[in-house]
């Protein structure tokens, strides 16, 4: 048998309409190949949705797609993630499935300190589920979990989850993969990477989920598998992606000079990122006419224009103020304090202080993300 490994759809997770519509193309076009190559069944490993409650704009366009597969007499299996994991236990997955659209696969029962799963049997598949949640807190439990043994069948385990192989000595919650049950394919999302070792399988996202997913990336992916071995990758590319970077000292004259560095590339129908770096010495941050590069970027006929300035600076020489910044910062949470007296007041400065620590090189954003979340959750002893 046959069948597709999809996971980190993040349907309508984008907030630029041009990209929450490549989106939601590049889920179709997955759909669409699955359809097309008449695969016997479809498994979705979390974060089908970028959101328990997503627009109701995009509850309609996946929809539609589902109804393809299901005239198609596709079936589709599926988990929550961490995105549209809900801890009310409801979330528009619920939905899909009283629709007749889909199964949640996720089926627990609680044994003494074990978490039994039972299977979903299609033909001579058992396939197993348990869902992602929010900062790795599905870890302790997914160590926790054993199987219901179906003897015979091609057994597939859906996780949404980090595994401490794929992560590596990054300190982030991630499940010992070697203490998982055994089975036939263990179908990975949470991580977007390209991940393929002894049919453990991260699928990567359908489309980038952000700027720096763009630019890591490239493109989407999901898997087609034969239950006789073969697991292959097939990738989603929509658009062409053009990485500027300038380093800006001089704030007033950037903007033209960026705008004829621009002049010297092709622009049409790619997707623009513009990511501005430095320590600004003449001028201030304003004097960057964002707007006009932008309207220029737009007259080229490029598909979307991205920014960011997040790692551009004003020298201290151009603030007038006397005090240093730490210093502001400290009278900032004192006057917070005085104001608003909580017995929780105590935790800013250490939070404060888990906020300030770095991506480190080579790090993909959802990694760095869980890494951080980490930290948090240890201030606040989670």
């Amino acid at each position: 048998m046959r069948f597709a490994h999809l996971g980190d759809c993040h349907l309508g997770g984008w907030r630029h309409p041009e990209l929450r519509q490549l989106n939601l193309e590049a889920f179709r076009i997955a759909v669409n190949t699955i359809i097309k190559e008449k695969l016997d069944f479809v498994l979705i490993a979390g974060d089908l949705f970028d959101t328990a409650y997503p627009p109701i704009e995009t509850i309609k366009d996946a929809f539609e797609e589902f109804r393809k597969l299901k005239d198609a007499g596709i079936p589709v299996f599926l988990i929550a993630g961490s995105h549209d994991y809900s801890a009310t236990g409801k979330s528009f997955l619920d939905v899909l499935e009283k629709a007749g659209f889909a199964t949640n696969v996720f089926k627990p029962e609680f044994r003494n300190e074990s978490i039994i799963l039972q299977p979903t049997i299609f033909k001579n598949i058992a396939i197993y589920g348990y869902p992602g949640k929010k900062s790795g807190l599905e870890v302790p439990e997914i160590a926790k979990i054993k199987l219901n043994d179906t003897p015979g069948l091609f057994k597939i385990l859906m996780l949404h989850t980090a595994i401490r192989d794929a992560v590596k000595t990054l300190p982030i919650p991630a499940v010992d993969e070697t203490k998982l049950p055994k089975v036939d394919y263990l179908a990975l999302a949470h991580l977007h990477i390209d991940y393929n070792k002894d049919n453990r399988v991260y699928c990567g996202p359908t489309f980038p989920n952000n700027s720096e997913e763009l630019e890591e990336l490239q493109k989407g992916s999901f898997y087609i598998v034969d239950t006789s071995g073969k697991v292959e990758k097939r990738e989603i590319k929509l658009k062409e992606i053009s990485k500027f970077e300038f380093e800006v000292n001089n704030a007033i004259s950037a903007t033209d000079e960026i705008i004829e560095e621009l002049k010297k590339h092709n622009l049409e129908d790619k997707i623009i990122i513009l990511r501005l770096f430095g320590n600004i010495e003449v001028g201030k941050s304003s004097d960057i006419k964002l707007n006009e590069i932008e309207r220029y970027v737009k007259e080229q006929n490029a598909y979307v224009f991205l920014k960011s300035t997040s790692k551009l600076f004003v020298t201290e020489s151009d603030i007038d103020i006397e005090v240093e910044s730490q210093d502001i910062e400290e009278e900032i949470i004192r006057n917070f304090e005085e104001k608003n007296p909580h017995k929780l007041n105590n935790l800013i400065n250490p939070l404060m202080s888990s906020l300030q620590i770095e991506k480190k090189e080579g790090e993909i954003s959802r990694i760095f993300e869980d890494r951080l979340f980490t930290e948090m959750k240890k201030v606040i002893d989670l």
